[in-house]
């Protein structure tokens, strides 16, 4: 009879609404995004108290930075390929546990070399995260899919954000010594991911990664991946940077450093999520073009002011400049739609770790030539180029 259990059962899973199952899907990747870049956003924060422990120059605090990027960004697309293809959850899930435990252990290295490999593990757990989950948050959703991802992204960079606040607060509290605790969040977000989070959609059954569909897009893609490069170039330079930079030039201390650098990534969240919804009515291309202009005064308000208008500049030039975040990605999953964690991985993980693997170490070494101030500050010119890169992007249905 249909009044059996079993028979109800089976209506109800008949009747429950797609958008509610993404929806419940998109909270448990967005909660797992944030404590992910929170720990992402470790390393910048710690710098100048690992300066100051181990007393190594601009110079290697740079390369440390580029090692965390490649190991975390550049590495995606690897990650983007195997989660394409192999029916697992275990890249969603285990990274946190992954990242926490070794972003945490910095603390305690005795030397500088015990760094290398502690940032390049921390920075795996980074890397598996990414491709799989910003797949799923669109898998299946046919509208405002901009506005979904940057729910999904905003809460990355608020995580990025919480970072540095989070990794000043801690070793205040507990002594670099005790840093080890910072892994508890990652721990617990671990294990409500393995609880709570289902598997996602049926792996492609081809195990080949096909070049084909990648190629007929190659050159929107192309113009993509180099405007979120040249966007990168100061997101994540100045991530890794304005804590030194402020506390080395300006006389700030670290903690309040710390809270400045917290600002100004919590404006980026901000304008990642005010940028999704502003894509979806503007179109992608548009947006781009707006943030890439609209970000250079701001920047230089920071650098050439004074004040509390300086760090205003500082905010709003990181609001506009990360309107970009979701929009680089939905775009580049409507150009290749079979191969979404592949290109969200171009576009999250390796425009943004080539760009700070070659960048962070570059601005170390000028810094240590003609000052942070100069070098940083040259940086915020870089836009200009994006814009004229995303003047030439094709007008698409979305873009």
């Amino acid at each position: 009879m249909s009044s059996t259990p079993a028979a109800l059962a089976v209506g109800r899973e008949a009747g429950r609404s797609p958008e509610r199952t993404g929806l419940a899907a998109l909270i448990l990747l967005s909660v797992g995004h944030f404590c992910i870049d929170m720990y992402a956003a470790g390393l910048g924060a710690l710098q100048p108290r690992l300066v100051d422990k181990l007393g190594f120059s601009l110079t290697q605090a740079g390369l440390l930075g580029g090692l965390l990027v490649f190991s975390s960004s550049v590495c995606q697309p690897l990650y983007g390929y195997l989660s394409d293809r192999f029916p697992t959850r275990m890249f969603t899930v285990l990274a946190p546990l992954v990242a926490g435990l070794f972003i945490s252990l910095l603390g305690v290295a005795p030397a500088y070399g015990w760094l290398v490999p502690l940032v390049l593990l921390g920075g795996a757990g980074v890397a598996s995260f990414h491709p799989q989950a910003s797949a799923r948050v669109t898998h299946g959703v046919s509208a405002a899919k901009g506005r979904w991802m940057a729910v999904f992204i905003s809460a990355g960079t608020l995580g990025m954000a919480w970072g540095p606040t989070y990794f000043s607060w801690m070793p205040s509290w507990l002594g670099m010594e005790g840093l080890h605790w910072a892994a508890v969040p990652g721990v617990l977000c671990t294990a409500l991911l393995w609880v709570t989070l289902g598997e996602g959609p049926a792996p492609q059954q081809n195990k080949r990664l096909d070049l084909a569909p990648l190629k007929a897009v190659w050159r929107p893609l192309t113009l993509l991946y180099f405007c979120v490069f040249i966007r990168s170039v100061v997101q994540v330079t100045y991530a890794q940077f304005v804590p030194l930079y402020l506390s080395l030039e300006r006389g700030f201390p670290v903690t309040k450093a710390n809270y400045v650098l917290s600002a100004y990534l919590t404006c980026g969240a901000l304008g990642g999520f005010l940028g999704g919804h502003l894509s979806d009515k503007l179109g992608g291309r548009k947006v781009i073009m707006i943030s890439f202009l609209g970000c250079i005064p701001f920047l230089a308000l920071f650098f050439f002011g004074s004040g509390w208008m300086s760090l205003a500049g500082l905010f709003a030039g990181g609001l506009v400049l990360l309107f970009t975040i979701p929009v680089n990605v939905v775009m580049a999953q409507d150009l290749a739609p079979g191969q979404t964690a592949t290109v969200s991985a171009l576009m999250m993980g390796f425009a943004w770790g080539m760009s700070g693997m070659i960048f962070i170490p570059l601005t170390g070494w000028v810094s240590d030539q003609i000052t942070m101030h100069y070098a940083l500050a040259a940086l915020a010119l870089f836009p200009a180029v994006g814009f004229l890169l995303a003047w030439m992007l094709p007008r698409t249905e979305y873009a």
